[in-house]
């Protein structure tokens, strides 16, 4: 039995498609083992969402040859679909398959055991694409679980590769999903995380305007499933139908990721981002309008081309409006092939090291003062793992949490209530 070890970088959604191959190599008689350890077969799923990113794939690419030379390596993803000829040359591939058809890795592995010629299958997208079905049925050591629902973007931000090369969007069948996570739920998962490269567009390239809270519904009824949580949102899903549904399904995680980028209109203009600051903050008001204790996770660049002081400023005055549960801080990397890229008055790197430091102060305050909003409050926490004498989860709006039990808990969904704040954790007396 040969040997397959995943090395991936990026998003969830690749996570969950490094799983989904996981599986057909398994149905195929291979064994997967750790990543980096001398395998028969290492595969890649790269990542192009930023330039260290891509040159970070390579990187692995020829790392994996170093552990084994006499290894097949397979290169797939977005990287891949970006920059195929520039891997094929720079390191020692031996397959390379770009976004599509990630689905045939493990066949075309069996049939390349004895043709060692490199293999390149990357196709250019065509305008109206099908989702390509990957699923699992399980998560190598995950209690939560992440599923696909959605693939490619149409929003070509001017910052972003990722419409080129995901393509545009296209939506799973909810049947397909619907049947996953009964499996997944038939497994033991207590947990649901609907991924995507871009959730909110999900259903709309089949004229289904309401296909993503239908979904939610939908998956809020299998049994065995006790929390639904959603990826990365675009403001626009937030509306007053969408939250009165959620807001009654009892299922439904209050933590809601809502892409930001930037406090500042003039930025997010430049961004091509397709809201304003005040848009942004009436979504917000409405989300915590219908469930009050929400966590509201986000993203924000730094140093986008001709940000000024002042643009930076709004940001920061608009960050201390919001109350946000957590910021992920991002300085702004040159990507070749977006539009942002030919921008004049690019920013010094010093200054957007300056003002990372700045707003990652900022997000570090905002996150305790959300935390300490939890105080004495009674939460539910997906119990995960545990470490030395205390078990650690999730609450439902996405705050760490310990809490200590002579019982095992793990893989349980507890009410407790907030005793104390540690470091950047609740901790928990049941």
């Amino acid at each position: 039995m040969l040997n397959v070890s995943f090395i991936t970088l990026g998003c969830k959604v690749n996570q969950f498609e490094s799983e989904a191959m996981m599986e057909l190599f398994e149905k195929e008689g291979f064994k997967i083992i750790p990543a980096c350890e001398k395998s028969d077969i290492f595969i890649i799923n790269t990542c192009a969402v930023t330039k260290e990113s891509d040159r970070k794939s390579r990187q692995l690419i020829n790392k994996a040859k170093r552990i084994n030379k006499n290894a097949i390596v397979a290169a797939v993803g977005c990287s891949v679909q970006l920059n195929s000829e520039r891997i094929s040359e720079e390191t020692s591939v031996d397959i390379v398959i770009g976004t599509k058809n990630k689905s045939e890795v493990a066949k075309l592995i069996k049939e390349k055991l004895n043709n060692r010629d490199i293999y390149v299958n990357v196709d250019k997208f065509r305008p109206h694409e099908s989702f390509e079905e990957l699923s699992i049925s399980r998560e190598h050591d995950k209690t939560r679980v992440n599923i696909k629902i959605q693939d490619g973007c149409n929003q070509f931000c001017s910052y972003c590769i990722i419409p080129y090369v995901r393509g545009p969007i296209r939506s799973r069948d909810s049947k397909d999903i619907i049947r996953e996570v009964s499996a997944l739920s038939e497994n033991g998962y207590k947990e649901i995380v609907l991924n995507g490269i871009h959730v909110t567009s999900f259903g709309k390239d089949l004229g289904k305007e309401d296909a993503l809270i239908s979904l939610i519904e939908d998956i809020n009824g299998i049994n065995g499933i006790e929390r639904i949580r959603l990826g990365s949102l675009e403001p626009s899903i937030i509306t007053e139908s969408f939250m009165q549904r959620l807001s009654k399904l009892h299922k439904a995680c209050d933590h809601f990721h809502l892409s930001l980028q930037s406090g500042s209109d003039t930025v997010l203009e430049r961004m091509n981002r397709r809201y304003s600051s005040s848009e942004y903050k009436q979504k917000v008001d409405l989300i915590r309008r219908y469930m009050p204790d929400s966590g509201i996770t986000t993203d924000i660049i730094v140093g986008f081309p001709g940000e000024t002081d002042e643009e930076f400023n709004e940001t920061l005055e608009f960050v201390k409006k919001i109350n946000f549960s957590r910021i992920h801080v991002f300085k702004y990397s040159v990507r070749e092939g977006t539009k942002a890229a030919g921008f004049e008055n690019q920013i010094d790197e010093k200054i957007k090291s300056e003002r990372s430091k700045r707003l990652i102060s900022l997000a570090d305050e905002s996150a305790q003062d959300f935390m300490n909003h939890m105080l004495g409050k009674t939460v539910s926490v997906l119990i995960e793992k545990k470490t030395d004498n205390m078990y650690e989860g999730y609450t439902a709006n996405y705050i760490r949490a310990l809490i200590e039990s002579k019982e095992n808990i793990e893989n349980q969904v507890i009410e407790a209530k907030v005793t104390k704040i540690r470091d950047d954790c609740l901790i928990l007396n049941i």
